[in-house]
């Protein structure tokens, strides 16, 4: 069996651990599914082999008290739960039905919604949420994530002359190629040449019960492939038999929130087993790290250094003429993409199969799921185990931030980053701040539990032999540095049933204290601060501060200041640092590389000149070279004036988010603005659609010419006889010029 060595050092030192990994220590569950209204199909890795079983299900509902259900004609078990939480019955149902009936009078008798913060009772809506709460069953136990049967997918398709982008529910615009791969090497192009649409859906349904993976993996699989495939085989009358049980491809509307981006979808489901999207994937990291540029599979796969050397690459609004003229090379580039998704998928997906072996949740709901939700879900498990009464979660109440300040804009050269490491959570141990509500006193264990896990988690990925426990171990220390500093925003978290707003506010109280206590020793050192945020500091050391272990030193000495448990570390060294204000600034690194953080220097609503002089214009900065950036300024200048740029450079891309006959009944309505993309739409008199994408540059004449009354498709533009706005696209450019003058000409 395959990561037998590394399972068997995992187990014991992890695993064990009831909190984290739940009760049920049932090794191999790779699946969950729903199977009638009172049964679970389980499946699970059992050597090489996939065996499955169905068993029972009660579901369930948490209540104030019995009277709840008074009145109720359905059958319920009542069960009394210790302590002073306010759910303070278990009410289990024989099936799903009758949870649905009960929910319903529940929701009716109350007045309230399962959703409502104060609601009389708690429904979980997720019923295989529900089976692994009450089982105590997690995930993937006993397994390494090269364990994982991952089959990838990509597919081509045609677009209709005049139209910009494919479009499934247009007659012309079919499948042109399906690109399959997997974990073990295997590789196969489904022929667009050889095969018709129908024909090819067949052959794609055929491969994957063949391959029978457990986890189906693409980019933007949800918003893309699977909504083409689905959309095309409806036309055909394909019934897409994907599932285990051979059922079909299931989806609904659906949303999620990153960050402050929030994300409609049309979530898929395949019995037994998981779609894992890379592209939501690459969303979460870039969240904590803020330095994708884009999330185009190309653009990651670059970012991270796995596009191969002789990767084959093809403009995206040529894909139907390469299909017609030069249909290799598109049957090549599609292959290409599957195997950057399965590099991809293994670079970030490790730390979600960890959660799935931690979470009450499916692996792909996992990724789904927000960090509060998913600790919110450790509470409610431990406790329903101990037959533990569960309290409402607190009204929301303002909690005040972290300490962050800029002192310094401008230019600074060898600048230091200190760090506090997971700031908050330490605070907690150290000064006990815990929530009230949690009589169990769940939090604090977690939390140290996780923290102490961390550490031999890294000690054993530094000491791994083989490389699938490195990379297993690796993503176990990862995982538990998330959730180590989820604690802290699980406490303000609206939905918690623990949170604890007041412990919030203390907590970030003592985080704003220590962090200013830094600040001022490092002052009374000499060294010049340049920007503080909650629990970093980027500074310029004193003099006298100048090789590596004077930096180590200085740290050292600054870390022994702070109170025991309060641990500090030197995070990173720079050449030269941009501060441009709060939370926007550039780094050079020490191999000459540009770091660039803050929506203040990379919006992506800039055109792509815009972005590509803002990269040029700050290594110029860092570099100490800024007498370089008014020629080059001028140099974009001349370009512009000259029709030197490429169409690629000046356009924007746009989604119609409503249908042309919407859009306009708003315009009319007054209740919102002409807009450029839907306006070229409607003078296209071509029947575009909600999910069509526009590119479109800026023509006429002058600076301040109406955007909506001036605007062509960028596939109208004529490199022979260019019209774009000139002046506008200078304009532009002056802005941005104006906008850092202050620090290029002072």
């Amino acid at each position: 069996m395959r990561g037998k060595e590394p399972t068997q050092r995992i187990d014991p030192l992890f695993q064990h651990n009831e909190l984290l990994f739940g009760h049920d220590p049932a090794p191999g569950l790779i699946a969950c599914e729903i199977e009638g209204p009172d049964r679970v199909r389980i499946f699970y890795r059992q050597g090489d082999l996939t065996r499955s079983e169905s068993v029972a299900f009660r579901p369930f509902v948490l209540l104030e008290d019995e009277g709840w259900l008074k009145g109720w004609e359905g059958e319920a078990e009542l069960k009394p739960l210790a302590g002073s939480g306010a759910l303070k019955v278990l009410a289990l149902f024989p099936d799903l039905k009758q949870l649905e009936e009960a929910k319903s009078y529940l929701q009716e008798k109350s007045g309230q919604t399962p959703s409502a913060p104060d609601a009389r009772y708690l429904y979980l809506s997720d019923p295989v949420h529900q089976y692994l709460v009450s089982s105590g069953k997690t995930h993937f136990l006993g397994m390494t994530f090269g364990e994982l049967k991952r089959l990838q997918i990509d597919i081509e398709t045609y677009c209709q002359a005049e139209f910009e982008f494919p479009n499934a529910a247009r007659l012309s615009d079919r499948i042109t190629a399906i690109a399959l791969a997997d974990s073990t090497g295997w590789e196969r192009l489904i022929s667009g040449k050889e095969y018709g649409e129908a024909e090819m859906l067949g052959e794609m349904m055929r491969e994957i019960q063949s391959r029978d993976p457990d986890v189906i993996e693409g980019h933007n699989l949800f918003r893309f492939d699977l909504e083409y495939i689905e959309a095309r085989a409806k036309r055909h009358g394909v019934e897409l038999k994907l599932g285990r049980d051979s059922s079909p491809l299931q989806g609904h509307p659906s949303r999620m929130q990153i960050a402050e981006r929030s994300i409609t979808y049309r979530k898929y489901e395949i019995f037994g087993r998981h779609i894992v999207d890379t592209w939501i994937l690459a969303q979460h990291y870039d969240v904590s790290t803020r330095d994708l540029a884009g999330y185009g599979l190309k653009e990651i796969a670059r970012h991270f250094g796995i596009a191969s050397a002789d990767r084959t690459y093809i403009p995206a609004d040529r894909a139907s003429w390469y299909f017609d003229h030069d249909p290799d090379t598109l049957f090549r580039y599609s292959l290409d993409d599957v195997r950057e998704t399965r590099a991809l998928s293994a670079l970030l997906s490790p730390s979600y199969f960890v959660e799935a072996q931690i979470f009450p949740y499916s692996y792909q709901n996992v990724a789904l799921r927000g960090n509060a939700t998913k600790i919110n879900s450790l509470f409610l498990r431990e406790y329903l185990y101990q037959r533990r009464a569960i309290p409402r979660p607190d009204e929301g109440q303002e909690v005040a931030g972290g300490f962050t300040d800029v002192e310094y804009q401008g230019v600074a050269q060898h600048v230091l980053h200190c760090d506090v490491t997971s700031l908050y959570p330490s605070i907690m141990l150290v000064y006990g701040y815990f929530p009230k509500k949690d009589e169990l006193g769940i939090f604090p264990g977690l939390l140290r539990d996780l923290r102490d896990f961390r550490v031999r988690a890294k000690e054993m990925a530094r000491g791994a032999q083989r490389e699938e426990a490195r990379i297993y171990f690796s993503a176990l220390q990862s995982t538990f540095k998330i959730l180590i500093n989820s604690f802290y925003g699980y406490l303000g978290f609206a939905m918690g049933h623990f949170n604890d707003y007041a412990v919030a506010n203390q907590v970030t109280a003592k985080g704003r204290e220590l962090i200013q206590s830094a600040v001022a020793w490092l002052k009374g050192k000499g060294a010049m601060i340049i920007e503080v945020d909650t629990d970093g500091i980027y500074f310029a050391p004193p003099a006298g501060v100048a090789a590596e272990e004077d930096e180590e030193k200085l740290i050292q000495e600054l870390a022994a200041s702070l109170p025991r448990g309060i641990d500090l570390e030197l995070d990173g060294r720079y050449p030269a640092m941009f501060s441009y204000k709060m939370k926007n600034y550039a780094l050079l690194d020490a191999k000459g590389r540009l770091l660039i953080k803050g929506s203040g220097l990379r919006s992506r609503g800039l055109e792509l000149f815009q972005r590509q002089w803002m990269e040029k214009m700050l290594l110029l900065l860092l570099k100490g070279e800024k007498g370089k950036i008014p020629p080059l300024y001028q140099r974009y200048v001349d370009d512009l004036e000259h029709h030197r740029m490429d169409i690629s450079l000046l356009m924007k891309t746009e989604t119609l988010q409503d249908s042309l006959e919407s859009y306009q009944a708003k315009v009319k309505a007054k209740k919102r603005n002409p807009a450029a993309p839907y306006e070229i739409a409607l003078r296209s008199e071509r029947p575009y659609q909600p999910g069509d994408q526009v590119s479109y540059y800026v023509t006429g004449q002058g600076a301040k010419v109406k955007i909506n009354e001036n605007c062509k498709l960028a596939s109208q533009w004529d490199p022979k006889e260019p019209d774009e706005n000139v002046a506008h696209y200078k304009a532009k450019l002056k802005e941005l010029y104006e906008k850092f003058k202050p620090f290029i000409e002072d």
